[in-house]
């Protein structure tokens, strides 16, 4: 049942942090990139921090959400660096 929560969180954190990237991905994406963006945010914000450990906490949703704006920055300075080249 924590795994179907952590899924729903993780594709709700991802999609807010698309939207707010303008990212353009799919379900799927934002799935993953909620979910490892909780991964980053409870390397940088301690292990407490993460959707991982508490998917209904207000904090560790904020903390992924950050961690998942982070990711998608990341992603998007790695295809802008990547398109101009051959």
């Amino acid at each position: 049942m924590s795994l179907i929560i952590i899924l729903i969180v993780g594709a709700i954190v991802g999609w807010l942090a698309g939207m707010i990237m303008r990212s353009g991905g799919g379900i799927l994406f934002d799935i993953v990139v909620g979910i490892v963006g909780a991964l980053i945010a409870g390397f940088l914000f301690g292990g407490g921090a993460s959707i991982i450990n508490a998917p209904l906490n207000v904090m560790s949703i904020l903390y992924s959400l950050l961690g998942a704006i982070i990711l998608l920055a990341i992603v998007k300075l790695i295809r802008r660096g990547s398109s101009g080249r051959l």
